[in-house]
């Protein structure tokens, strides 16, 4: 957490009002870089009008900017986030670490933060904060509502109110759980990805049918159903998972490298920082 490592931006700015906030960096730095074809989301004022009557389709801009970041954390708080994690501790405590470190690097590069949680019955934004004091604010707010959850997660819904409701560029962080991704979420990230830049944190969840565990990741936090006895241990029956779990896996991080996602899988809490900090490494490297 002493590194010097931050959250960097792998998109180009838009226009001149992106970056209206707080910076470590005085004046005005926001270069002209290139042009491109219009996406569906993209600002209607971003639209460079004389290029598009030259080239007869319509032309965005993009500048290069110096401006510091908003950091927008999207966490699910529904019911699967009250599981365990692939080590079997509380899943709960690794989306607060891992929201709360990145949190912390973003803060000490002179970023802001948000958050957005939720679950299938109701959604809420946090207001924007840029201090530690509201960093721990926003984290025991995520540690109460998933502690006290009572509805189904719903990731998709979570997605589609970002695309909605957010319309300044923000670094948007997702963190969720290993539950397969579906049509709608790609529909959801494609239209995230052109209005902003996207980091995804996968938290993996606890195996139910090893023969070693838990009684707590024996049951499903939202039906309640229990792993029979007989199962734990089947080497037909763990056969199958592992296929359906790399199957799924595979199906997730196809759509994010095609999509150009930054993407990190946590197992565990020990790992995780470890884990992050080498995602930021790995994003400060892209040659853009």
């Amino acid at each position: 957490m002493k590194s010097k490592l931050f959250i960097h931006s792998s998109q180009k700015s838009m226009h001149a009002l992106d970056g209206a906030y707080a910076s470590l960096l005085h004046g005005r730095s926001l270069d002209f870089e290139d042009l491109r074809q219009y996406e569906y989301g993209d600002q209607v004022r971003d639209i460079d009008w004389r290029a598009t009557a030259r080239m007869g389709e319509p032309l965005v801009k993009r500048h290069r900017a110096n401006r510091m970041h908003t950091v927008l954390f999207v966490v699910d708080t529904g019911l699967s986030m009250t599981a365990l994690a692939h080590d079997e501790q509380p899943k709960k405590d690794l989306a607060i670490l891992a929201t709360g470190a990145l949190g912390i690097l973003a803060l000490r590069h002179g970023d802001d933060f948000s958050v957005v949680h939720g679950d299938a019955q109701r959604i809420r934004r946090r207001a924007p904060g840029r201090s530690e004091g509201a960093l721990e604010h926003a984290l025991r707010a995520l540690d109460h509502e998933i502690a006290n959850a009572s509805a189904p997660s719903d990731r998709d819904a979570l997605l589609s109110y970002v695309a909605r409701t957010v319309a300044k560029r923000c670094i948007v962080v997702v963190v969720t759980d290993d539950a397969p991704v579906t049509d709608e979420t790609e529909r959801m990230l494609r239209r995230l990805r052109v209005q902003h830049d996207v980091l995804w944190i996968t938290l993996r969840d606890a195996d139910p049918a090893l023969p070693f565990a838990s009684h707590a990741a024996r049951a499903d936090v939202n039906t309640r159903w229990a792993v029979p006895d007989f199962v734990h241990g089947d080497a037909e029956v763990l056969g199958e998972i592992a296929a359906q779990s790399r199957a799924d896996a595979a199906r997730r991080d196809d759509l994010l490298d095609r999509l150009e996602i930054s993407r990190a899988a946590l197992d565990t809490q020990d790992a995780a920082v470890g884990e992050l900090l080498r995602l930021l490494n790995r994003r400060a490297h892209v040659r853009r």
